[in-house]
């Protein structure tokens, strides 16, 4: 089953139609969200639909609203192998590859990269459709005793 957007359909892509639900969400998270969430299995996938609070002034996704995506998704696909224990987020790095635009659904695919006792590496790409627009790392710490 394919559950991403045609790139026809990426402007009126309708998440919870799809199969997505609301991921929980901080305050933070209130401001810039909603953020989607979908698990399929052990792949964990992070969205949301470009609206006019995350445009910059080029008319493109603020790269704020990517970096807050990556650190979400890398966050809970840690949460999920650590047995839910508290982390933090010791560093995360960004590369911004291409444009994403009003209407468009971004999703971002989280793995874990290696997990340790006390630390977790993570990569994720982010797309809308098949296109590539993000892809960030990070390292986070785990902060409660196993």
């Amino acid at each position: 089953m394919n559950d991403k957007p045609s790139e026809g359909d990426i402007k009126n892509f309708d998440p919870a139609s799809a199969g997505w639900e609301q991921a929980k969400s901080s305050a933070f998270g209130e401001l810039v969200g909603p953020v989607w969430r979908r698990e399929d299995g052990e792949r964990l996938r992070f969205g949301f639909v470009v609206a006019p609070k995350h445009i910059n002034r080029a008319g493109n996704v603020h790269g704020g609203m990517l970096m807050t995506l990556a650190d979400q998704a890398m966050a809970m696909a840690g949460r999920k192998v650590n047995g839910a224990r508290r982390q933090a987020t010791m560093e995360l790095n960004i590369q911004f590859v291409g444009p994403a635009h009003l209407g468009e659904f971004v999703e971002a695919h989280p793995e874990v990269v290696r997990m340790t006792r006390s630390v977790i590496f993570l990569a994720v790409k982010m797309y809308v459709g098949s296109r590539i627009v993000a892809a960030a790392t990070g390292i986070w710490k785990i902060l409660d005793e196993a």
